[in-house]
């Protein structure tokens, strides 16, 4: 009886595309019967900082890649991963440039973090950084709601000494919160990176060509952007894979 289920019913509709939840997502697909389906269901983008990452470049699109729309894009980071011999100098340069971010209303001179959507998303955050606190995890700068400014609004963070049993690595914070964990070796930060329902986006920084190709093939996910923060523009197909969706939108009509 709802719109969305007359329109997934109807013969006279030849294709769906839809962006949301996957429970919601899969619902769709079952009721679609022999129409064509395109899902963009979300996800738990990964952010790698590989030993031999260019440190500024990595910074700068850690920048882009966690905290544009106050993180809450499907193709956000939400997860990061810094290799021990870095660990210390990406958190401390990320905490240093996170920390100069202005939050407030978007229509202020200056302001760079706006509001969250709805009071779930204030309550997952917080949420959030009280389990990895609880849970060992250090706050390098932010970790407060900011209340003066409205009931949304929520200091861009970092966190240091997070471990994959917190749930800000677990789930998709959809916020400006950026937990970073330390690795290792390459194929742990490849198993970090899959442990994972989703699979939409994920980015890694490496100067090393061979690891590039290496990585870039291993880690489970419909868009790898490698070397910076950005991965979706009006070129080139965007969409996931596991439980991050099923197609692509843009396929080779993008680059026409």
């Amino acid at each position: 009886n709802d719109l969305a289920g007359k329109l997934v019913a109807d013969d006279r509709i030849k294709m769906i595309s839809f962006t949301g939840s996957p429970a919601i997502g899969w619902q769709i697909k079952s009721r679609a019967g022999k129409k064509r389906v395109t899902l963009e269901l979300g996800g738990n983008a990964p952010f790698i900082v590989f030993d031999d990452a260019d440190l500024d470049s990595a910074v700068k699109g850690a920048m882009a890649a966690k905290f544009r729309n106050a993180g809450q894009a499907c193709n956000a980071a939400n997860r990061f991963y810094a290799q021990a011999g870095i660990y210390d100098a990406f958190t401390a340069r990320l905490s240093a440039e996170v920390a100069k971010l202005q939050v407030g209303d978007g229509f202020a001179q200056g302001v760079q973090i706006g509001p969250l959507i709805e009071a779930a998303a204030i309550k997952k955050i917080k949420a959030h950084v009280q389990d990895a606190k609880k849970l060992g995890a250090q706050v390098a700068t932010g970790g407060k709601a900011l209340a003066d400014l409205g009931p949304n609004f929520y200091q861009p963070t970092v966190l240091t000494n997070v471990t994959s049993e917190m749930l800000c690595t677990r789930e998709e914070t959809f916020g400006p919160l950026a937990p970073v964990v330390r690795f290792e070796t390459e194929a742990e930060a490849i198993a970090l990176a899959n442990n994972t329902e989703f699979g939409l986006a994920a980015y890694f920084f490496s100067r090393d060509i061979s690891r590039v190709w290496r990585v870039a093939e291993a880690i489970e996910s419909g868009m790898v952007g490698v070397n910076g923060g950005t991965l979706s523009n009006e070129h080139t197909p965007f969409g996931g894979v596991k439980q991050s969706g099923l197609g692509r939108e843009g396929s080779h009509h993008g680059m026409d």
